[in-house]
């Protein structure tokens, strides 16, 4: 799930493109702590976590259990100065010899594995969504699915859920990549004025806000972008980093109104990986790069769980005594259910104990071996953290894979966590974006303008989705853990969820995500009704701690007075 920085510079462009001529209000807000996912409210007027809180206040001078935390992503950059040193290592494998050590089927994996590996060391980069594939099986299958198929049937069903996601919306693509087309001229035009003003190549938004002139175009330039800045909500974006995000967005786009004239997508994964997809028991596929060199989202995300803490340098993650393991599952496009699945079981049967999952999709047609591996993470202990998605969309209404309710309609897991993205509350109170839900999103977490690491030279950036919510939830998870390593997955759930918190600044309205404006109570957002809060959660599992060794110690006394009496 990436960054929503291209989204506010579509929805802004839009609205300067048919209101250059007004005077709007430019005045940016007040910038935002780069760690402020760790702090608090009460010292720092954030919504943060209250990490720091915990480790100064409860934490100081208490032992921990190292933890291990397998990430489920699209790669991570192991030679970054602030996670390297928190790479799981497989203490049963050889690195480099070629030899299936540990005799679990992938050969040296050292850090983890890669289900989108070849056997020739490529790996899969791109794939196609979700909804596309199940397009095109179906109207292979079939010609004409309208014709053919019985129009009461479960089958004609899906079929036309799936028109609705795909044909319909290619044709609304042409649309908006002839729209967005004219915003990158302008944005060139733009761009064009201002370095040439400025004699520099890049800006930011206060560089901007400096800029008196009597040049008229200049002028207007500035407000343009300005307005662009100002949605993203980002104080120190710049603007190469904002072109980039828009200019992958724009190729993005193109691809999906180029689908509409185009047959089914050309399918790389085959000659690439050259497993049978559709064969769950096909397993030992992949290779063990975890790196590659597409590793921006897995690295962020690892980098918000464990960057090294008080190392001096870059970010510190939330857990000071955690391991990172990359399973590498997720390319740019939608994720295979088969390689969701085995990389739970590769991550659970490989010692994780909390696995995040920053990815979704609509569509999950082998969603029994997505389950199959959830309900196999549920016997083995083990917490599953995902991602809500950042559609801006009600969870109880519209599908996101994968989910806690099995397809066979048995009990649902409970080791599951699903995390929608709030603001520090000077960026937002609820992160626009966010997809949330009474019955099916558990909580909410930071997820705007998370300060992390980034690949390619011990390099951060900020990014936000629910994305980087998901790892601040399964982060706090794996502290709770370090201080109380025999806690069950459903009783980490449930400290979760009872310690979660309202907004800290009184608010019990906010604005509803996905719209401009409707108000709606924060607590209906999610089940838990709050936010994750790490200091509130470690004096809850401290709490139950305490009590368990009351009840121990009343049991140890009454067995010795009634041996007394025997």
């Amino acid at each position: 799930m990436k960054s929503n920085r291209a989204m506010a510079v579509m929805a802004g462009g839009i609205v300067l493109m048919t209101a250059l001529t007004t005077n709007p209000s430019y005045a940016q807000s007040s910038v935002t702590p780069r760690n402020w996912h760790l702090l608090n409210y009460a010292k720092d007027s954030v919504f943060g976590t209250g990490v720091e809180k915990a480790y100064t206040e409860l934490l100081k001078g208490r032992k921990s259990s190292p933890i291990l935390v397998a990430v489920i992503d699209s790669g991570i950059d192991t030679l970054h100065e602030d996670l390297k040193s928190v790479l799981w290592v497989n203490p049963k494998e050889i690195p480099g010899n070629g030899i299936d050590d540990d005799k679990n089927g992938y050969v040296d994996d050292v850090h983890g594995w890669n289900f989108l590996g070849g056997k020739d060391g490529r790996s899969v980069k791109e794939d196609s969504d979700e909804a596309t594939r199940e397009y095109y099986r179906i109207k292979s299958l079939y010609g004409n699915p309208d014709s053919a198929l019985d129009k009461q049937s479960k089958e004609y069903s899906y079929w036309q859920k799936l028109q609705g996601k795909v044909a319909r919306p290619s044709g609304e693509s042409k649309v908006t990549y002839k729209t967005m087309l004219k915003l990158q001229e302008s944005l060139r035009k733009c761009e064009t004025l201002i370095t040439g003003y400025l004699h520099q190549n890049d800006f930011n938004a206060a560089k901007l806000d400096s800029i008196q002139t009597a040049d008229q175009d200049v002028m207007v330039a500035k407000k343009f972008l300005l307005r662009i800045f100002e949605n993203t909500g980002e104080a120190n974006l710049t603007y190469s980093e904002l072109k980039s995000e828009f200019e992958e967005y724009l190729t993005d786009l193109k691809k999906k109104a180029e689908q509409a004239d185009n047959d089914a997508p050309v399918d790389k994964r085959t000659d690439i990986i050259g497993d049978n997809v559709n064969d769950i028991n096909d397993k030992y596929y992949g290779n063990n790069d975890v790196m590659g060199q597409f590793g921006f989202h897995g690295t962020h995300v690892s980098g918000i769980i464990a960057a090294e803490r008080n190392n001096g340098v870059g970010v510190d993650g939330i857990n000071n005594n955690v391991r990172i393991m990359m399973v590498k599952a997720v390319p740019d496009g939608d994720e295979r259910d088969k390689d969701v699945a085995l990389a739970i079981r590769y991550a659970v049967d490989n010692g994780a104990r909390v696995v995040n999952m920053s990815f979704g999709k609509g569509f999950s047609p082998h969603k029994e071996w997505v389950d199959a591996a959830v309900k196999y993470a549920e016997e083995k202990g083990v917490l599953l953290v995902h991602a809500a998605g950042n559609d801006g969309s009600d969870n109880d209404e519209v599908d996101n894979f994968p989910n806690p309710d099995f397809a066979d309609h048995s009990e649902r897991a409970n080791n599951y966590i699903t995390v929608g993205a709030s603001g520090s509350g000077k960026n937002g109170k609820v992160a626009s974006f966010s997809n949330y839900g009474k019955k099916n999103v558990d909580i909410f977490a930071p997820g705007v303008q998370i300060y992390s690491t980034v690949p390619g030279g011990n390099k951060y950036g900020s990014a936000s989705g629910t994305s980087m919510a998901a790892p601040v939830v399964a982060g706090v998870a794996a502290l709770v853990l370090s201080y109380h390593p025999n806690l069950t997955a459903q009783q980490l759930k449930y400290i979760l969820m009872k310690s979660a918190t309202p907004l800290p600044d009184g608010t019990t309205e906010v604005t509803k995500p996905g719209t401009p404006d409707v108000k709606i109570p924060f607590a209906e957002l999610s089940i838990s009704g709050g936010l994750v809060n790490a200091y509130e959660a470690l004096k809850l599992a401290d709490s139950m701690d305490a009590h368990k060794d009351v009840k121990e110690k009343k049991k140890k006394k009454a067995k010795l007075e009634a041996v007394k009496k025997g």
